[in-house]
């Protein structure tokens, strides 16, 4: 499977009778029902360590670009109309500023180890609290609270997994919350933001921006208020998208595929 496709539906297996394993590409596994492969007798596999790295950096990207408005700074030194550049137009400094990171898995960690170079302070919310030497090398506090983590964080960095319990677990409520300053970034999925509450919360200043590589759906339509805001940055979906990552996903998949055939451990194997 490749960016959820082919559908894996009960149609599906029933006309594979002889279908053993599943390779998905990428962490999430969201658009799988577990249950229904199980109860056909099939395998499921991920790629989820090789992920890690190139989303993180992802991360910090679109933390650096939004909160130096890179993509207007752009949009204004190639515009044929711009005559001069205004000594107003401003950023928000990232050295000392302060990240919470939703979700302090693998990715979420190494974007804490990136942060942690650029002397930011930071605050993390998790299902659990990770190993104190852990919190000690990156300089991360817990916050047993999301709402904790809200409230003081300069820039919210969502790297959780989409489960039932995190699908909008950012809504009006959550964002009315953040800093009228805050940024919102978002390398999980799409549905952890309730994005009606999203665009809602940029057009009113709620909270200042956000740069986001998911969305639901993506892409989106070409209509969509998300799309007209000055104060939102989107990219489509690139998080792993180097070309040495997704070499290597894909020689994992295969590796996942032929372990399956052959009837051995399957490497990665989701439970």
């Amino acid at each position: 499977m490749w960016y959820h496709k082919p559908a894996i539906n009960e149609e599906l297996l029933q006309s594979l009778p002889n279908l053993k394993v599943v390779a998905s590409s990428g962490v999430g596994i969201d658009h799988l029902d577990l249950k229904l492969l199980s109860s056909y007798g099939v395998k499921v596999s991920n790629t989820p360590y090789i992920v890690s790295t190139d989303t993180a950096d992802m991360g910090m990207a679109l933390l650096l670009a939004s909160s130096r408005r890179l993509v207007e700074g752009h949009e204004m030194a190639v515009s044929p109309d711009t005559e001069y550049f205004p000594v107003d137009w401003l950023g928000v400094e990232v050295s000392g500023a302060t990240l919470g990171i939703v979700g302090m898995g693998t990715i979420g960690y190494k974007v804490a180890e990136r942060a942690k170079a650029f002397e930011m302070k930071i605050l993390y919310h998790n299902r659990n609290q990770r190993k104190k030497e852990e919190e000690s090398a990156v300089g991360a506090i817990y916050c047993k609270k999301i709402d904790d983590l809200l409230q003081q964080s300069d820039f919210v960095l969502l790297a959780v997994n989409l489960t039932p319990q995190t699908h909008k677990l950012i809504g009006k409520r959550e964002l009315e919350l953040m800093k009228p300053t805050g940024i919102l970034i978002n390398i999980s999925r799409g549905l952890v933001v309730d994005q009606d509450a999203l665009v809602e919360a940029l057009q009113n200043k709620v909270i200042k921006a956000a740069a986001l590589d998911v969305t639901y759906p993506e892409p989106l339509p070409r209509d969509h208020p998300l799309l007209k805001l000055k104060n939102v940055i989107i990219t489509p979906h690139i998080g792993s998208a180097t070309k040495k990552t997704r070499w290597v996903m894909m020689e994992e998949m295969v590796e996942s595929i032929e372990a399956g055939l052959a009837g051995r451990p399957v490497p990665r194997e989701v439970l």
